[in-house]
Formats: structure tokens, sequence, C-alpha cells
């Protein structure tokens, strides 16, 4: 995988950075607030949902990734913990799939032909299709401490992927009450020069962070956020296991 594809997913994944270093923007909606939240500003809602999300011990995040190096899209879905682990799938600009599991210190990583050989760059027919043949539909296994499994493993560490949002002054405006997958939520507007940020936030429970809609000419798309504090199904795969570290050597 290409180690600006697994940038991308770092980056974009603290889809949370919207929540900071906005223009003003309290409105009349914010003056009298009713309802969830009432009392409370926009960006005291942002900072009350940065703090709870940032305090979970596991989530699930699905959405569309900006992927730098050709504007392209990496779509993942994704569970992740505070321990390190993590399991899920991400896709190439639809082409092809690749499904992750970290555990311990042990990355596995599944292919398939698609994705492959959307990878394969300047590498010959031949060479393509000798990784294919013995890539393509198998778990493969890396050491988490190496260098072609580090990005990986760092993405898999929610600490680190939510690290940037720590520190918050929000400038949130309030908005309308919704739901996302039928919870309940309130809907906040970002804005950072001509970006521009939605986000939800739960109004039942703690006040996490569902999701998070980008405008934003480097990071569009949509980002997801559930299964808080759920475990992490991050089980070694059944089976034979290529050992990549191994074959490399």
């Amino acid at each position: 995988m290409r180690r600006t594809a697994l940038a991308a997913l770092c980056l974009a994944a603290a889809a949370t950075a919207g929540l900071t270093g906005c223009l003003p923007g309290e409105t009349k909606a914010d003056s009298k607030p009713k309802g969830p939240f009432a009392g409370l500003s926009g960006g005291e809602i942002a900072d009350r949902a940065v703090k709870a999300t940032t305090g979970a011990t596991s989530l699930r995040m699905k959405g569309d990734v900006p992927e730098d190096e050709d504007g392209g899209t990496i779509r993942i879905d994704m569970a992740l913990d505070k321990k390190g682990e993590c399991a899920g799938t991400m896709n190439m600009k639809g082409q092809g799939k690749a499904d992750l599991i970290k555990t311990g210190d042990t990355v596995y990583m599944k292919y398939d032909e698609a994705f492959l050989r959307a990878q394969a760059g300047s590498d010959s027919k031949a060479e393509t299709d000798g990784v294919v043949d013995m890539l393509a539909g198998k778990w493969t296994k890396m050491s988490a401490t190496g260098s072609d499994a580090k990005d990986i493993a760092g993405f898999c560490d929610l600490d680190s992927v939510l690290a940037e949002a720590g520190d918050v002054n929000s400038d949130a405006t309030r908005g309308r009450t919704t739901t996302v997958d039928g919870t309940p939520a309130i809907v906040l507007h970002e804005k950072d020069g001509k970006d521009r940020y939605t986000l939800y936030v739960a109004t039942r429970g703690k006040p996490y962070l569902l999701r998070v809609d980008s405008t934003s000419a480097k990071d569009p798309g949509t980002i997801t956020f559930s299964e808080y504090d759920k475990p992490v199904a991050a089980d070694k795969p059944a089976g034979r296991i290529l050992d990549l570290d191994k074959l490399g050597s």
C-alpha cells in the first residue's frame, strides 16, 4: 500500500480538525438556545463533543477520505481503540478492497485482486501477475514495528488518530435537531475561510461526535463515528497466513 494513502487516512480520520481554528460565528440561534444543550453556545457544545469523543476507549469510523497523491478517494470502515487494536476495510477509489486487522504486535492484511493491481504502479505485467497469484484473497501478516507496517499500526491507535483534536477553540453555531442512524443529534455549523463543516453531536447520553460533513477543498467528504466504547473484534484470522516479513528477507 502506498504510504501517502496511509497518511491521508490518518489526517482525514481526525475529521474533528474541522472543529478548530474557525472564524467567529455567534448568531441569534445561539443567543437563547432551547431544548438539547439549553444555555450552551454552539462552540461550547463542540468543545464538549471533542472532550467526549477523545475520551472514548474505542469507536468505529466510516466514510470517504481524500487520497493525497492523485486526488482520489479512500473509503474506510474501521473499528479501533486506545490499545492500538483495529479491524476493518478500506477501498481505494473503488478499485478493490483490503481487509485490515491489528492485534498485539502483528498487522494482518488481505487484498483482493483489483486492489493489488491498482497498487502495481510501474511494475511489469508479469510482476503484477506474480503478486496477484501470491497474495490475492489470502491473509498476510507483518510485524507492527516493521518499516512496512508502522504507518498502518499508527492508524490503528485511537489516541494517535484523534491527537490533533485535543486543543479546541470552536466558534460553531447551533443548527436544527435531527437523528444520525437513529441517535438524536444537534447540528453545528463551522467555517474556516471558504471551508464549511457540518457537525452532528449526540444529544442523548454522552455528547459524542456522530458525523462530520466537510466541503473543504482539501478534505471534502463525510466521516461517521459510532460504536463508542465497544470491544474491537481484532482477532487473528483463521487458516493459513503468509508471513511477509519472511518473504521479504
